[in-house]
């Protein structure tokens, strides 16, 4: 039934993907820009729709409280594509910053460009991070926007040893705007590079805002150790779960570091 569920959602999914970009197409390029938001929206409340009727997993996004007004960084863990379109619907006016072959897709492409996202050349990372800050610095000065960085860059498995970059830091220092992260292990149910879909439900965290202005390394230990304490945290969750999902070395690995260091605690403690 695993099977069955994970290949009938993944092609469910991409169908959805190809029916609504050709059937929406109309209204979004006639559409004002920040009305057009709708339609990519629509559809990723549609994908979770369809993933928790045909996988049977549910997403639970709390912490909506902490979004601030206005113009922010979102910075969510990277483990799924369900954290690439789970988030954006919770925003005003979100702003990626992109590959900038992804803007030659048609169709894909042409969408991507009508909400001025932002795409960059990966060559010299120096010169693309100044690329990116300068763009993003113009664009917000448009316009109040979200702006969403994954601060680890690529997809990293639920448990794996932290790995953030410094554009994260970059970033939050020179757009002086405050940080939301955001810690989820959706990783668990939504594998990177495989198809399967275990069942269960996703919970994911808006944390409390990291305010603008702190100094560069007291930025990164708070984003570092805000985010992983969160993301420990629904990982137990995930394990005690009464169906929990399989768990990869890495998570196992975490979960018995977890057991080993509340064990040192206990003991402290008691003494």
């Amino acid at each position: 039934m695993l099977y069955i569920r994970s290949l009938a959602f993944n092609f469910a999914f991409y169908v959805n993907l190809i029916a609504q970009m050709i059937f929406w197409t109309p209204y979004y390029f006639l559409a004002p820009r920040l009305k057009a938001w709708f339609v990519p929206k629509f559809w990723s409340r549609s994908c979770l729709w369809l993933y928790d009727k045909i996988a049977a997993t549910k997403s639970d996004i709390r912490g909506l409280e902490n979004l601030p007004s206005g113009s922010f960084i979102l910075a969510p863990k990277h483990q799924s594509f369900w954290d690439a379109i789970a988030f954006f619907p919770y925003l005003e006016d979100p702003l990626y910053i992109l590959k900038r072959e992804l803007t030659w897709i048609p169709f894909f492409g042409w969408y991507i460009m009508k909400q001025r996202l932002i795409p960059v050349h990966r060559g010299s990372r120096a010169r693309a991070l100044k690329s990116v800050v300068a763009a993003t610095k113009a664009e917000l000065a448009r316009n109040p926007r979200q702006l969403i960085i994954y601060p680890e860059g690529t997809r990293r498995a639920p448990g794996d040893e932290p790995a953030y970059k410094y554009g994260i830091v970059e970033l939050y220092a020179q757009l002086g705007l405050p940080v939301v992260p955001v810690a989820h292990v959706a990783g668990l149910y939504w594998p990177r590079r495989k198809f399967l879909r275990f069942p269960g439900t996703i919970h994911a965290r808006f944390l409390p805002p990291i305010p603008a202005g702190l100094d560069k390394n007291e930025f990164m230990r708070r984003l570092i150790a805000e985010t992983e304490a969160a993301c420990d945290e629904l990982l137990v969750e995930a394990a005690r779960a009464p169906n929990p999902p399989p768990l990869p070395p890495t998570a196992v690995k975490r979960l018995a570091e977890i057991e080993a260091a509340r064990q040192v605690s206990a003991g402290g403690d008691a003494t």
